[in-house]
């Protein structure tokens, strides 16, 4: 094993600017920002920076994530395809590594006539990050076929993860380890008849109701239960509502879009306001569905 964290400065950036890593593009600097090329050097960078009490965040796809404008201390290291980018299909298992992106995982399965996954076509972000959140929509979450999680814990240890300990809720996972390596989902076969139309028209829905095309984050709450957030706050007639470079979707309303030069603090006031104006209205507390750093 390495014991030197200086033994990882070829794949080191310092002060890395993390606008440029999140879907938002809002982000300071990262102290130390890694960008490790096998799952080897992964695995021996991480227990090096728990062995040195250096803090561990792992960045995925960026895709709901709001990064604070002072930056973050410590190390932040990229799990992104091509690291842990491999998607392998053996019969109706698909075992995807933590870095491949969703959207693959899902085109692979319904190309192997693999059914399931394809109600989360249109989801940004990585296996890891998908799993660990349970991203869903109304048609499905990813956790219903997940049946075991390889990850490294906060210890630095790789373990399997499988059965009991493996629950899902609502946008949450009882996984709370530091990063997912792999996860093999049990999906359906012999109902592929229909899976790519079935596909086509979730995801035409989904363009023709969600802001994919500007800078967002996904849906910024979670929806409360039995309730829409974006209900919610198209009720209270906050479509549009802006704080600054930073506003409410006039095309959905639970989704925060922004623009060139937008600041985490405009986006955290915008939220503020949304919460008051709902909690007064409804007497509902909204939850954020977003990671904040």
């Amino acid at each position: 094993m390495t014991n030197s964290i200086d033994d990882f400065n070829e794949i080191l950036s310092r002060d890395e600017s993390l606008a440029s890593h999140t879907w938002l593009k809002i982000g300071g600097g990262a102290e130390r920002f890694y960008t490790p090329t096998s799952r080897e050097q992964l695995i021996s960078l991480i227990q090096c920076c728990i062995s040195s009490s250096i803090p561990v965040r792992i960045l995925g796809g960026g895709s709901n994530l709001l990064v604070d404008d002072s930056g973050v201390s410590g190390a932040v290291i990229r799990v992104r395809e091509p690291l842990l980018g491999s998607i392998n299909i053996t019969d109706n298992m698909v075992t995807a590594e933590g870095g491949a992106l969703l959207s693959h995982v899902v085109a692979e399965s319904v190309r192997a006539d693999l059914s399931g996954l394809e109600n989360l076509v249109g989801i940004p972000g990585t296996i890891g990050g998908a799993v660990i959140g349970n991203a869903g929509g109304r048609h499905g979450d990813i956790g219903e076929f997940v049946r075991k999680v390889e990850v490294v814990t906060h210890t630095g240890e790789v373990v399997e993860r499988s059965g009991d300990e493996l629950t899902f809720a609502y946008r949450s996972s009882s996984i709370t380890d530091l990063l997912i390596l792999s996860v093999t989902f049990e999906l359906r076969s012999g109902e592929s008849e229909g899976l790519p139309e079935r596909m086509k028209k979730i995801w035409i829905m989904k363009r023709a109701t969600q802001p994919l095309a500007d800078q967002s984050a996904g849906c910024i709450f979670r929806n409360p239960r039995g309730l829409s957030a974006g209900a919610l706050i198209e009720q209270c007639g906050l479509k549009d509502l802006a704080v600054g470079k930073a506003r409410i979707s006039d095309r959905h309303a639970n989704f925060v879009v922004t623009e060139a030069g937008a600041s985490s603090s405009e986006v955290d006031s915008l939220v503020e306001k949304v919460q008051a104006a709902v909690s007064e209205k409804f007497g509902v507390d909204l939850e954020l569905e977003i990671c904040k750093w």
